[in-house]
């Protein structure tokens, strides 16, 4: 390798220059791609992924989704479903690149795994049904990229499929998503005719074998007839990348026909940029435009070299550092996700963004503040493993049996510590209890729970206070539904689960105050403290605020710790029916300090007392999460739709045509959708269908506030 240097004891060499790269790397840096695919359930994410394994010859037989074969879909319950629900990771090759891939959930009760995967990810393939279009939980992950500035491709499937409208896809991309879209292939017939496409950079025809599983791309002139709208789709890509690339301008400005160098190497440099989102076609079931998307990938993607360094901030001054794309930098790298393995057991999915993480090293969690040795380090291949001594920058592997690290903690040198920005994740919206069957059980199942936590950090366990039941919550019924399934079959643990429930918050509809005074003799000694808390409305969706409006002459600087993670206590148990408080500004207004009795344990306790206080004067209101329902039904059958909307407390959005179908989009409350699946089945008979997904949390109408809490 031409940039290779040379290492001894695990130090670069003075001879290293400004290399980036080690000596024992197999693919260099500018030749690795990280890359996630994500979409909308059911557009074709894992059959693309299984195309793209077998193409690069990562496995020699096609998997299928519906025939529960897919390499990537493992999970028993995943292949029962014929939906994926755990990220799956793996790496091939493609023209000398090295591409390690995460093939994503579509169903939004995992959306966490789409969420913590583009964290870590330098690139996305985005998968678009070429009759549905841009769909619900499209608009999610398509947020998610880029809120993490991921740069993408859209890869328009399915187009062998009635109903395929490769132009109306890219219009809903700009309109629905204000995705800079514009197609680099347009398709050669539709549905039963699609047989091929026009690639608009090369200005080629490219048509897949029927014998041999489209392994041969045959390339072959542009028919005559399409010849027209070849020379149109070219010249609107060239416009459109001369507008955000200069380079190309000045090139199409000396002569308007550019090379297809130089039309490739400037739609790079806005791909990567964000500015255009390139749009492929093809259909991976009828193995149809799959290697020109791998083409795609290793030409249009960023690797580790193009995206900007990784930030973060010192773990001992605050100040912020960045770490770039090396294997010479401090060893730097984020635990996007946890999993329990039953052949490795506690499996630590692991990107590297600088350094080298070495089998035998110790590495350190900021977090703990301890270190942890490293006994194996893995190459991941969906549920099976390939063992490595080192993952270099750049790569995505797996760290075995470390016992101190869970999703979103940071690896890094003892030496030279950073710690990485954390992996927001949504709160639950959606609970049970669970028991065991027997008291044998017992043990297994707070095992079996605690696995599953570390692993899903949307998965949450508590024991109820007043009945001492285990409650589990998480982000449907779905969600809830393969817990249960797991807990069964992977742990062999028998349990009892009881029908899910809305979880509920609290906020506050008005300004109001809240005082309290602790004063108590503990083990001897005197604790004073006095508090008083203003509390208002913040924004929806905006969280919790505590602010202190007070000197430190009145509060000191040495109680307000104690104060903050008082009220933070109180937040988590609200005064109407012990629900978390959200969306709550709460401002510390007054206190009062004794010289000697002072204690930070009493200024706690009188924070908690004094929230409650505040809440109780200002409006405390019951909220529920609302789900944003988008069903798809035959005409015939909305008027009955519509009426069952109504009746469960729905607020219709819009309704409008697509293709024969009517397209019905409504807010409906959480509580009122559990079973909405068999209901809606029966009402249209079996011919509907819909997905669903968090909007918001909004206040229970008055009249059904009681009969909650004292359900």
């Amino acid at each position: 390798m031409n940039q290779s240097v040379k290492q001894k004891n695990g130090k670069a060499g003075k001879d290293a220059g400004s290399s980036r790269e080690a000596e024992g790397r197999a693919h260099a840096l500018s030749s690795v791609r990280n890359i996630g695919i994500i979409a909308h359930i059911d557009a074709g994410k894992t059959t693309t992924s299984e195309r793209i394994l077998f193409y690069s010859g990562k496995v020699h037989r096609i998997g299928e989704v519906h025939d529960g074969t897919a390499t990537m879909d493992w999970m028993i319950q995943e292949q029962e479903r014929g939906i994926t629900i755990t990220s799956a990771a793996t790496t091939c090759f493609w023209k000398d690149h090295q591409i390690n891939i995460i093939d994503t959930p579509g169903h939004v009760d995992f959306t966490v795994e789409v969420e913590r995967s583009l964290r870590v990810l330098d690139g996305a393939v985005g998968v678009f049904c070429a009759v549905g279009g841009v769909q619900p939980q499209s608009e999610t992950v398509w947020r998610q990229a880029t809120k993490y500035k991921v740069p993408r491709l859209a890869f328009v499937n399915k187009m062998d499929r009635m109903g395929a409208d490769f132009d109306k896809v890219v219009a809903d991309m700009r309109n629905k998503l204000k995705a800079p879209a514009v197609p680099v292939h347009i398709p050669m017939g539709a549905a039963e005719t699609f047989n091929g496409l026009i690639d608009l950079i090369e200005m080629r025809c490219l048509r897949f074998s029927e014998d041999d599983q489209g392994s041969k791309v045959e390339s072959v002139d542009i028919p005559e007839e399409l010849a027209a709208e070849a020379e149109a789709g070219r010249a609107y890509l060239i416009e459109q990348v001369a507008e955000v690339d200069e380079e190309l301008l000045e090139a199409y400005m000396e002569e308007a026909d550019v090379t297809a160098d130089a039309l490739n190497a400037a739609l790079r440099r806005a791909t990567i940029s964000n500015q255009i989102i390139p749009v492929l076609v093809g259909s991976a079931l009828k193995n149809k435009g799959v290697q020109p998307l791998l083409d795609a990938v290793v030409s249009l993607l960023p690797s580790p070299l193009d995206v900007p360094a990784v930030s973060g901030h010192s773990v001992k001054t605050d100040e912020e550092l960045s770490r770039m794309a090396s294997d010479f930098e401090p060893l730097t790298g984020l635990v996007f996700k946890m999993a329990a393995d039953k052949f490795v057991g506690k499996l630590a999915f692991v990107r590297v963004y600088a350094g080298q993480l070495k089998k035998g090293m110790n590495i350190y969690n900021p977090r703990t503040k301890k270190r942890e040795r490293i006994g194996r380090l893995l190459r991941l291949h969906a549920n099976a493993r390939e063992d490595v001594d080192v993952l270099y920058a750049g790569e995505i592997g797996g760290m075995v049996g470390q016992k101190l690290f869970t999703t979103g903690d940071t690896v890094c040198a003892e030496n030279d510590p950073i710690v990485l920005e954390n992996i927001e994740f949504p709160e639950p919206v959606i609970s049970m209890a669970i028991e065991p069957k027997t008291t044998g059980d017992k043990d297994s199942l707070v095992a079996a729970l605690k696995d599953m936590a570390d692993e899903d950090p949307t998965f949450h366990t508590a024991i109820h206070e007043e009945t001492g039941q285990t409650i589990i919550a998480g982000m449907g019924e779905l969600h809830l539904e393969i817990i249960r399934d797991r807990i069964l079959r992977e742990y062999k643990v028998q349990a009892n689960a009881g029908k899910p429930m809305v979880a509920y918050r609290e906020s506050v509809s008005a300004k109001g105050e809240g005082a309290f005074t602790f004063e108590r003799e503990i083990g001897g000694d005197h604790h004073f403290a006095a508090l008083t808390l203003a509390v208002q409305p913040n924004a929806a969706g905006d969280g919790n605020v505590i602010t202190f409006d007070v000197s430190t002459k009145v509060i000191p600087e040495v109680f307000r710790k104690g104060i903050s993670e008082g009220i933070s206590d109180a937040l988590l148990t609200g005064v109407l029916g012990n629900f978390a408080i959200i969306d709550t500004k709460v401002s510390v207004v007054g206190g009062q300090t004794h010289d000697s009795d002072s204690t930070e344990i009493a200024f706690r306790s009188a924070a908690v007392m004094a929230l409650r206080a505040a809440v109780s004067n200002s409006g405390p209101v019951l909220l529920e999460p609302i789900m944003l329902l988008e069903i798809e039904t035959p005409e015939e059958h909305l008027g009955d739709v519509m009426g069952d909307l109504n009746s469960r407390r729905g607020r219709i959005r819009e309704i409008k045509a697509s293709n024969d179908l009517q397209v019905v989009r409504a807010d409906v409350p959480l509580a009122e959708v559990f079973g909405y699946a068999t209901s809606l089945r029966s009402l249209t008979k079996g011919r509907a269908s819909y997905s669903m997904e968090p909007q918001a949390f909004e206040p229970v109408p008055p009249n059904m506030t009681d009969a909650i809490l004292n359900r």
